[in-house]
């Protein structure tokens, strides 16, 4: 194996099929079947979201619809996602990482950074140190995990995501030195953060390899993008340039998640189409009240509000994205959701919405705010609202409800059973 010569030994580790090796640790007999977790098919949200190898080598794969993969393996086991226990599971998997290195960042549930260079000589070589971590994860959850390893950020994940996860080992190492000879031979569509569209638009550029793309001197590489996206892609060329070169000077920063948000928002795909405004009406009141609780939670108000809405017909899209500034910031559900109707009336052109989301921005901390001489309910709405906060927090979300959510257009008791749109 490669040893790492650097300063700086990075691992990246993923779980092999997260949710679908999750649900074989806990359901041991269906450890020989081909199993996937997917979506609610009754809520039109059918996809596969996570497939086990087996399931991989039957045809199955990730964000095809559900039928589809039946009708490859009808033999299929289909669960539906339990999140909580995913999430349960993703946080023991980072307390065994923390066991070997306090510098340990979260990447995604099933992904997380380890910058294991201050415990090498304790454990011995970076590979060694993977190898200990890999085999305890898969004693205590049953999870198999992968590990790219390298000098860098951007090299640990090319390493995990392109030779890692295809050896028999689940362990790959990857340096600058070796570059040449592995990743540059690549079709450019390999490289990380560069989907279908801008694999066409590299392609159109000459740029067939990653390879290609990292030889070509940057100043040229922004030129051609100029030329291509304007003069403001100067900044995504380099990007692409040091993701091409394995060059990341950025560190493995445990509290990269804990950052001030600029912005508090939510977002939901809707069951059917909405075609009234009663009802979007309604979907905007439950969204507001989710936003405003998570401002409060955080300890912030906003000042702009922002409304967006999306059509079901993506051939021709509709729908608007608006935002206004509101005279005071807030929090308080009943004034974010006075201007977020306002919006709505001003900029929805009465076709069908499948999708409604909203924000809060210009965030100042929650316990500095001016006096409003017209408001002087203010003190009162915000008492109330946490006082239903801490009802929330201790009886579940659904323990205290506005009684349009349990109308047909209501969500808020079916999204309480969810988490982060799946059922926990």
């Amino acid at each position: 194996m490669m040893t790492i010569t650097s300063d700086r030994a990075i691992m990246l580790a993923d779980c092999q099929s997260f949710y679908a090796s999750v649900e074989k640790a806990e359901q041991p007999e269906y450890r020989d079947m081909p199993l996937a977790v997917a979506g609610d098919p009754e809520r039109r949200s059918g996809i596969i979201l996570a497939a086990c190898p087996i399931a991989k080598d039957r045809g199955v794969t990730t964000a095809e619809r559900l039928g589809d993969a039946l009708a490859k393996c009808p033999e299929l086991v289909i669960i539906k996602p339990r999140m909580g226990l995913y999430i349960d599971v993703s946080l023991m998997i980072t307390a065994i990482h923390q066991s070997y290195t306090d510098l340990v960042e979260p990447y995604s549930i099933d992904e997380q950074f380890l910058d294991v260079t201050g415990s090498l000589q304790r454990y011995g070589t970076p590979q060694q140190l993977a190898k200990r971590i890999q085999a305890h994860i898969l004693e205590e959850t049953g999870i198999y995990t992968r590990f790219g390893i390298g000098n860098t950020k951007i090299l640990a994940k090319t390493a995990c995501d392109n030779y890692a996860k295809k050896n028999d080992s689940g362990l790959f190492t990857l340096t600058k030195e070796q570059l040449p000879d592995t990743l540059w031979t690549l079709p450019i569509a390999k490289m990380f953060m560069v989907g279908n569209r801008m694999t066409r638009h590299f392609n159109a550029m000459g740029l067939e390899t990653i390879g290609q793309l990292a030889a070509t001197p940057l100043e040229k590489l922004k030129l051609m993008m100029r030329r291509k996206f304007g003069r403001n892609s100067d900044i995504q060329a380099e990007l692409y340039w040091r993701i091409a070169n394995g060059i990341d000077d950025s560190p493995v920063f445990p509290g990269t998640h804990e950052a001030a948000p600029t912005t508090i928002g939510h977002m939901m795909t809707l069951p059917r189409d909405y075609g009234t405004l009663q009802e979007l009406k309604i979907i905007l009141l439950e969204l507001t009240e989710l936003v405003c609780q998570r401002c409060r939670s955080k300890g912030y108000m906003g000042h702009v509000v922002s409304v967006g809405c999306m059509g079901a017909d993506f051939d021709r899209p509709s729908g608007f994205n608006r935002q206004m500034k509101m005279d005071d910031p807030t929090n308080v559900t009943n004034h974010v959701y006075r201007c977020a109707v306002q919006l709505l009336q001003q900029h929805w052109d009465g076709l069908p919405v499948r999708k409604v989301g909203i924000s809060l921005s210009t965030l100042l901390p929650g316990n500095e705010y001016q006096l409003s001489l017209f408001d002087g309910n203010r003190e009162k709405w915000m008492a109330l609202e946490k006082a239903t906060d801490a009802i929330k927090a201790k009886y579940g979300a659904s323990s205290i409800l506005r009684a349009v959510s349990v109308t047909a257009a209501g969500q808020a008791v079916d999204r309480s059973k969810k988490i982060g749109g799946h059922y926990k």
